[in-house]
């Protein structure tokens, strides 16, 4: 779906702070709330927003380790790949998970209290799945981290062309 410039500046600020009253980015953007919020609605059939969520301080609520664990595997098949999604799947310490390329199969992020809480985990992990090799590296401090995804990239639609 193509967007215009207003699509996106009404994106920019709900990246911000999605709890902001549509009348106010109505504003912000130069319409009205009534349309403001047509536009928003259309990007939420569109899937372009996919949901609406509350972005919580890890140290606040107990999970301020985050470790990135590197996973290589032998199997490379659909039907295991399902089955470690699965079992991954059951991990609420995995909020990333990704197939990768190159020397690494998959790379999770994983966030726990502390370093015995993720020697758990580790454990739970390796009981549920064989895996070939497991590497583990304990973020020393987050230097950014953002949920808002750039808008440089979004296709324009022809009207701002």
């Amino acid at each position: 779906m193509a967007l215009d410039k207003i699509d996106r500046k009404i994106l920019t600020l709900l990246q911000r702070d999605a709890t902001m009253p549509v009348a106010e980015i109505g504003r912000k953007v130069g319409l009205s709330t009534t349309p403001c919020w047509r536009r928003i609605q259309k990007m939420e059939e569109d899937g372009i927003i996919q949901r609406r969520v509350a972005v919580l301080d890890p140290v606040k609520v107990n999970v301020g380790v985050t470790v990135f664990v590197s996973v290589k595997t032998n199997e490379h098949n659909d039907s295991w790949m399902r089955k470690f999604s699965g079992v991954i799947d059951e991990f609420p310490e995995v909020v990333e998970f990704y197939r990768m390329s190159g020397d690494v199969d998959y790379l999770m992020r994983v966030v726990v209290p502390d370093i015995g809480a993720y020697d758990t985990f580790y454990k739970r992990l390796i009981s549920k799945i064989n895996l070939t090799d497991v590497s583990s590296a304990f973020a020393m401090g987050q230097i950014k981290y953002t949920t808002a995804l750039p808008l440089d990239f979004a296709i324009i639609s022809d009207d701002d062309k």
